[in-house]
Order: structure tokens, then C-alpha cells, then sequence
């Protein structure tokens, strides 16, 4: 019997601030079966982490904190350079409000994912992605990270032993080292959903990260990342997901791959 192919698909969400709105996080999370919130420093408040959680909780989504380096005029994608107990601390206070939430609530926190500039710069640099490792170790040795597949993070938490759900990303294209283009060349983000569906399903034939160049990187890969915050968000999700669905993959948080 062929064993069942299980695959999760999680978004960026709570990144609306105040007045602000970002996205259409209710659609998004018809959706996907995992959500990434944001905690406060790079976009999201109290009120708005509170009823994400509870949208994510009454459509049966996964929760997972969303830390950022403390920018929100950037969106937490300016490159900071912190001392490695303050980062910690930065992260530790993240995860707590959002934990804090979720015990409110009366959801578990199932994941932490860092965000946007800090995850990039822990996906190439070693000594930070142990750093962010310290954090998530402090609070809960059992608390799994998405991390993107073949990246310093994913390597920092094997080494920690901690537990890691291998993230790709359906709307960027990947470098030949696995990181991914950087925002400002061509081609970087997919902005087609038709484009964004191809490459996901070519990864996962491929069963590795697909470079630009068309070479594979082999690597489990247990969760899909949509990014919310892009007028075609919701048609890329919605697509995918059928799409996956067509392909005889079941849609589901699950746990990391060994």
C-alpha cells in the first residue's frame, strides 16, 4: 500500500497594526492548515494577535509565533545587527505574548518561524541561527521551528536538537546555494499563481528545492509557505491547495519529517 503523502501549507498572518490592515487573513485561513502571527515588532498588536488566534482556532489552523527584529516601518525587513543576549530576549518576549494569547484561547503553540529580514540573515548565518535556537530552546525544547529547507537555521536546530518543519516557498525562486533571490532582482518573487503552482509541484516531484537554474537540492519538505501579504495571495493559495489536493497530497499541520 503506498503510504499517504501528507503536506502542510502555512502563511504569514496578524500583520495588521492598528488602523492598518494587511491582507485578507480571514480567506487566507479557509485555506492554509498552519499560521504564522505576528508578534508585535515587525507589524501586528494585542488585538490583532488575539482575533487571529481565534479565527485560526475556529477554523481547526495550527498557530505558530511569527518573531521579528523590532521594525515596523520596514516590516521587519531591514537588516539589524543585535547582541546575541538582546536578540534572544527580543525573541523570548515575541513568543510569550503570542503563547500568552494562545493560552487564552485555549490553543497549543505548534510552531515558531522567524520573520522576514532576521529569518534570511539566520538562513545564512550560522551564529545567529543558533542564537534564534537559544531562544526557542529557553522557552521550549520540544516547540518546533519552520525553517527553510537547507538553510543555517534547519542546521542549527538539528544540532540543538530541535525539532524542525522543513519550509519551501511557493513564490520565490531559490538561489543555486538554496537561499532565496533577493527581492530586488528579477524573477525573485512569482507573482504568477499558475507560476507558483508549477514550482511547488516541481519541487515536490524532485523531492528537493528546485534553483533557478533548474538544479535540485534534495531535502524533506513538510510545509509550503504562501506569503499573504500580495494582491495575488488568495488565488496562489486557493490554486495551490487544489492543486495538491488533484495531486494525492492531504493537507494537514503535520509533524516534522525525521
Amino acid at each position: 500500500m503506498t503510504a499517504e503523502r501528507v503536506i502542510d501549507l502555512n502563511a504569514d498572518l496578524g500583520e495588521s497594526y492598528g488602523a492598518w490592515t494587511m491582507g485578507d487573513d480571514e480567506a487566507l485561513l479557509a485555506i492554509v492548515t498552519r499560521a504564522n502571527v505576528a508578534c508585535g515588532f515587525h507589524a501586528g498588536d494585542p488585538l490583532v494577535m488575539r482575533r487571529t488566534v481565534r479565527l485560526a482556532a475556529a477554523r481547526g489552523v495550527a498557530v505558530g509565533a511569527h518573531p521579528a527584529f523590532p521594525d515596523l516601518q520596514g516590516f521587519g525587513r531591514r537588516r539589524m545587527e543585535l547582541a546575541p543576549d538582546e536578540l534572544e530576549a527580543m525573541l523570548l518576549y515575541q513568543i510569550g505574548a503570542l503563547a500568552g494569547v494562545c493560552r487564552a484561547e485555549g490553543v497549543p503553540l505548534a510552531h515558531v518561524k522567524p520573520h522576514g529580514a532576521l529569518n534570511n540573515m539566520a538562513c545564512a548565518d550560522v551564529s545567529l541561527a543558533r542564537t534564534v535556537m537559544r531562544a526557542v530552546r529557553a522557552y521550549d525544547p520540544a516547540l518546533p521551528v519552520l525553517a527553510p529547507a537547507c538553510s543555517a537555521l534547519e542546521q542549527a536546530a538539528l544540532e540543538a536538537g530541535q525539532p524542525v518543519l522543513r519550509e519551501v516557498f511557493a513564490d520565490r525562486a531559490y538561489q543555486a546555494d538554496g537561499q532565496l533571490v533577493p527581492r530586488r532582482e528579477p524573477g525573485a518573487v512569482l507573482h504568477d499563481p499558475d507560476a507558483a503552482v508549477a514550482h511547488v509541484l516541481r519541487m515536490l516531484a524532485a523531492g528537493g528545492l528546485v534553483t533557478r537554474d533548474g538544479a535540485v537540492l534534495p531535502t524533506p519538505i513538510d510545509s509550503i509557505c504562501v506569503h499573504g501579504d500580495g494582491p495575488q495571495a488568495i488565488a496562489t493559495a486557493r490554486r495551490l491547495r487544489d492543486a495538491l489536493v488533484a495531486a494525492g497530497w492531504r493537507l494537514a499541520a503535520g509533524a516534522p519529517s525525521a
